[in-house]
C-alpha cells in the first residue's frame, strides 16, 4: 500500500508525457492525485488497526534483533542490493503518517488550482509536479537511509525547474532556482557523508533506520565521540539547510518570491518538512547523546529564527516575500521543540521520581510535529491567497493594498481567517502546536522558551499591521474597486484548508492522538533501546 500511495504519482508523471492535449493532460493529473490522497486517507483512518499489515516491532528487515520499541506499519522490505545491505525497506508510524496525507492533500490542491493558471510547457509542469510528490512521500516512507538519501534528491530536481522555468520573470528565477538546488545539494553531500560513515563503522554493517538504532549502544559510530559528532553535524546541516534554520534561510526568500503559486505552496507546505522529518526520524532516535550535547546551541539557533524571522517578515513590503520568512519564524517553533526534547538527559527521561520530564519532552516532540502539520495546511493556504490577489492586481507590494475586505469579501474573510491561524490566535490551528512546544520547552530550556515567546508577540504584529491593516483594511484604491472576487475553483481550492485550520484549533485530539503514539516510542528509544 505504501508503494502505491509513493509511485503512484511516478506512474501518472509518465502516463502524462503521452497524453495528447493540454486538457487532457491537466484533468488526468487531477484525477490522478486524487489516487493517492483517498489511499492515504485510507491508511490514516485504518492506522494502525490492520494487523495483517503491521510490520510487527520495525524488525522486518531484520529479524534478528529485539526492537521491541519500533513500531512501524503498512511495511515492505525487499532486498534490493544485497551486497552493501541495501534494502526498499518502507513503513510509517504516527509521525509519518499524518504528513503524507497532507502531501498528497497539497499536491491535489496545487494541481487543481494550477489547471486554470498554468498555459505554457503544460505536460512539462504536471509531470514535474506529480515526480516531485513521489520524491516527497519517498522521504516519509524511507527506513532505509540510501532509500531515504534518493528521495531527498529526487524532489530536489523538479522543484529546481518549477522553480526556473514556470517562475515569475522580474523575480529572477533561473537565480532563484540555481541559489536553492545550490544550498541544498550543499547539505545533501554532508548527509551522503554521514550515511556512508554510519554504514562503515556500524556492527552490522546496514542501512536501514531500525536496525542502526537497535543496535545503537553497539556500534562504533554510536561510541566513537568524532565519528557521531561528525556524523550528527552532516545530517543536521542537511535538516538545517532544508527546514530551514538561521543562518541557512537565506535561499528561501528568493525561492519562494520566484516560484509559481503551486511550488511556493509545496515548498512551504511539505519540502520544509522534510528537514523537520529528519530532525525526528534521524537525529532523536539515532543520536540521543550527542543531539543532547548540542541541545542549547540549537535551541539558540531556533529562537534566533523564531525572532528574527518575525522582525525580517515585518519590514517587507512584499507580500510574498513576508509569508516566506513567516515560514522562517514559524519553522523555529519545531526545531524548538525537537531541542527541549533532547537536552533531557538519559535519566530525566527513565526515572519518573525525578519528574514529569518525559511529558514535557513527549509535550515539545508532539507540539512540534503538529506545527509541522499546520504551517503545511496554514501557509499553503497563505500562498494560495497571495497567488490569487497577484493574478488579478499583478503586483505583490503591499503599499498598493487596501480595503479589500469591502471590495473582494470573500477573499478577504479566508485572508484574516488563515492570517489569524498563522499568528496563533487560540481556537485556530496555530495556536495547538506553538502552545504545546513552548509548555514542553519550559521544562528544559526555560530561558529560551522567554525568548520564543517574544517571537510570538512580534507574529501577532507583523500579521495585524502588514497584512490585516495594509491589504484589508483602509480605503481601497480606485483601481480596485471593480476587483473581482473569488472564483468557484479558488473557494474549492481553499475551503479544505479552511476546515482543517478550525477543526484543529477547536479539536487537535484526532491528530495528537496518531502524532503521541509514535512520540513515545521515539522518547523511549532515546533513553534506552
Amino acid at each position: 500500500m505504501l508503494s502505491a500511495i509513493t509511485f503512484l504519482p511516478l506512474l501518472g508523471a509518465i502516463i502524462i508525457l503521452f497524453l495528447p492535449n493540454d486538457n487532457a493532460i491537466k484533468r488526468f493529473a487531477i484525477l490522478w492525485s486524487i489516487i493517492p490522497l483517498a489511499l492515504a486517507t485510507v491508511a490514516w483512518v485504518v492506522f494502525p488497526t490492520w494487523p495483517e499489515f503491521t510490520m510487527m516491532n520495525g524488525s522486518w528487515c531484520s529479524p534478528e534483533i529485539n526492537a521491541a520499541s519500533l513500531e512501524y506499519y503498512l511495511g515492505e522490505c525487499i532486498p534490493w542490493i544485497p551486497a552493501l545491505g541495501i534494502q526498499y525497506h518502507v513503513g510509517i508510524d504516527g509521525i509519518s503518517m499524518p504528513l503524507i496525507w497532507l502531501t498528497t492533500l497539497l499536491t491535489t490542491l496545487s494541481l487543481f488550482y494550477s489547471a486554470r493558471n498554468i498555459s505554457t510547457r503544460v505536460k512539462e509542469f504536471f509531470a514535474l509536479f506529480l515526480l516531485l510528490e513521489t520524491g516527497m512521500l519517498g522521504v516519509f516512507v524511507s527506513l532505509d537511509l540510501f532509500l531515504f538519501y534518493i528521495f531527498w534528491e529526487i524532489g530536489l530536481v523538479p522543484m529546481y525547474f518549477l522553480i526556473g522555468i514556470w517562475g515569475h520573470e522580474q523575480d529572477r528565477p533561473q537565480y532563484a532556482a540555481i541559489k536553492f538546488f545550490l544550498y541544498t545539494l550543499a547539505g545533501s553531500v554532508f548527509m551522503l557523508l554521514a550515511i556512508i560513515a554510519l554504514y562503515l563503522f556500524s556492527t552490522p554493517n546496514t542501512f536501514d533506520i531500525p536496525l542502526l538504532t537497535a543496535t545503537r549502544d553497539n556500534s562504533v559510530w554510536a561510541k566513537d565521540v568524532l565519528i557521531s559528532t561528525a556524523a550528527f553535524i552532516g545530517f543536521f546541516l542537511a535538516f538545517a539547510i532544508k527546514m530551514p534554520l538561521f543562518p541557512f534561510h537565506t535561499w528561501l526568500p528568493d525561492a519562494h518570491t520566484a516560484a509559481p503559486t503551486a511550488g511556493s505552496v509545496v515548498l512551504a507546505g511539505i519540502l520544509l518538512k522534510l528537514g523537520g522529518y529528519g530532525f525526528i526520524r534521524i537525529l532523536l532516535p539515532m543520536f540521543p547523546g550527542t543531539f543532547n550535547s548540542f541541545a542549547i546551541g540549537i535551541g539558540a539557533l531556533a529562537v534566533i529564527s523564531i525572532v528574527y524571522g518575525s522582525l525580517v517578515a515585518m519590514a517587507q513590503t512584499d507580500f510574498k516575500r513576508l509569508v516566506a520568512y513567516s515560514s522562517v519564524n514559524h519553522m523555529g517553533f519545531v526545531v524548538l521543540g525537537f531541542a527541549a526534547a533532547a537536552a533531557l538527559t538519559n535519566e530525566q527521561l527513565i526515572n519518573p521520581e525525578l519528574g514529569n520530564y518525559f511529558n514535557s519532552g513527549a509535550t515539545a516532540i508532539n507540539g512540534a510535529v503538529l506545527a509541522m502539520f499546520t504551517h503545511g495546511v496554514i501557509t499553503g493556504g497563505l500562498f494560495f491567497l497571495v497567488g490569487m490577489l497577484y493574478e488579478r492586481t499583478h503586483t505583490r507590494e503591499l503599499a498598493q493594498f487596501g480595503g479589500f475586505m469591502a471590495t473582494v469579501p470573500i477573499y478577504g474573510g479566508l485572508l484574516l481567517l488563515t492570517a489569524f491561524a498563522s499568528l496563533g490566535l487560540p481556537g485556530l490551528a496555530g495556536f495547538v502546536g506553538e502552545f504545546l512546544v513552548l509548555r514542553g520547552s519550559y521544562t528544559t530550556l526555560t530561558l529560551l522558551t522567554f525568548i520564543a515567546v517574544i517571537g510570538v508577540i512580534f507574529t501577532a504584529a507583523y500579521f495585524l499591521w502588514r497584512v490585516v491593516q495594509k491589504v484589508l483594511l483602509g480605503k481601497a484604491d480606485e483601481k480596485w474597486v471593480n476587483l473581482p472576487d473569488l472564483r468557484g475553483y479558488e473557494v474549492l481550492t481553499l475551503v479544505p484548508l479552511a476546515v482543517l485550520m478550525i477543526v484543529i484549533g477547536i479539536y487537535p485530539n484526532w491528530i495528537l492522538d496518531t502524532i503521541n503514539a509514535a512520540t513515545e516510542v521515539i522518547l523511549k528509544t532515546m533513553a534506552s533501546v
